[in-house]
């Protein structure tokens, strides 16, 4: 590649570990390592982002101040070698894990979302420089391309890969045994998580059902045009629902706490949303014990996601109604204006901040 072709690239960026240190600042040539050099459409913005600006979360890359940030991301190729099965013109999504170093053995067999000695980076958010930058650079093993007809959509696949691991699991956890056959799933917060782990479940053939504390807006309206049923007030209301599955993205306390006690038997809790801390309840561990064992339930925790979950989530995405989907972006936010795309507004669902108009 010509450098010369890509002499600059802005980017956002901020010191880790020091409160309001964001800013836009021009650098020498894509970031990233990689063969492909790709052009940054748009960035989706999540809690993680907001962590990291806070100064709570993320590192730089080893002896530098700042880091890239940026961890959701779609972007269009510019330059690929043959062999990495693209060619200028496509849809990619980076991949944000990379295995750690030694590696431990999840990491070799390609599963660095179950990394076992923590030793992984992430673009954007550990080590790595992230996406958010006007060029940037993918190696072909954590490129994933996107169905053209998303175009800017495509920035919602990362979240969506996040939950296509969470359904995978489930899966196979199910699988233990040869009778199961579930039939209702319970999705916890109406995020852009959640909303997309009701989609895949409504792709499943599932009964699904949301519970969220908005009472309108655009939450509701998404369920319900899903063909799914939201729930908003009192999550006790639901106990009699007894779902079969339970994907819980709030990571708050008492909902947690509900989803566990009040499943169908042998059913499936997956735990992906995180808790703050600082909430305490009190909990009759005997009796939950009681309940996990003699009706054959499972409680699990799930993060991140390895490449088989990114293509399972572009096949998702790529089957799903664009309408739906682009309603889930509640604002779109221009490189100009980045500090917007950070300002929690009411009725924000997902903020995608964009590098380059969408035609």
């Amino acid at each position: 590649m010509d450098i010369s072709l890509f002499p600059t690239s802005r980017a956002l960026t901020v010191v880790p570990g020091r409160r309001n240190s964001a800013k836009l600042e021009v650098l020498a040539g894509p970031t990233g390592n990689g063969v492909i050099v790709a052009r940054t459409l748009a960035i989706g913005i999540c809690g993680t982002d907001f962590e990291i600006l806070s100064g709570t979360y993320g590192w730089a890359p080893p002896d530098v101040e700042r880091l890239v940030i940026g961890h959701e991301s779609i972007a269009r190729v510019v330059e690929a070698p043959a062999s990495s099965g693209l060619t200028a013109g496509d849809l990619i999504v980076g991949i944000v894990r990379r295995p750690d170093p030694v590696p431990c053995p999840c990491c070799a067999a390609g599963e660095w979302d179950m990394c076992r000695n923590g030793q992984y980076t992430e673009r954007g958010i550990k080590e790595l420089d992230g996406f958010a930058a006007e060029w940037i650079r993918v190696e072909p093993a954590f490129a994933v391309k996107v169905d053209a007809t998303l175009g800017f959509l495509g920035v919602l696949l990362e979240p969506a890969s996040v939950v296509a691991k969470a359904w995978d699991h489930v899966e196979r956890i199910g699988g233990r045994a040869r009778c199961w056959n579930p039939r209702t799933v319970l999705v916890t917060g109406a995020g852009p998580i959640g909303l997309l782990a009701a989609l895949l479940g409504k792709q499943r053939g599932l009964d699904v059902h949301v519970f969220d504390r908005a009472e309108d807006g655009v939450k509701p309206a998404l369920v319900r045009d899903l063909g799914g049923h939201y729930h908003s007030g009192n999550i006790r209301a639901l106990r009699s629902l007894e779902p079969d599955i339970v994907i819980e993205c709030t990571g708050a306390a008492p909902i947690v706490m509900d989803a566990l006690e009040h499943t169908a038997r042998a059913g499936i809790v997956c735990l992906a949303g995180v808790s703050s801390g600082g909430h305490r309840l009190s909990l009759d561990m005997g009796v939950l014990n009681r309940q996990i064992v003699l009706e054959n339930d499972v409680v699990f925790g799930s993060v991140n996601a390895n490449r088989s979950h990114y293509e399972m989530a572009a096949s998702a995405l790529a089957s799903a109604d664009r309408g739906w989907l682009n309603r889930i972006i509640t604002r779109r936010v221009a490189l100009e204006q980045w500090r917007d795309a950070f300002e929690r507004r009411p009725g924000d669902v997902k903020v995608v901040l964009e590098f380059e108009a969408e035609t």
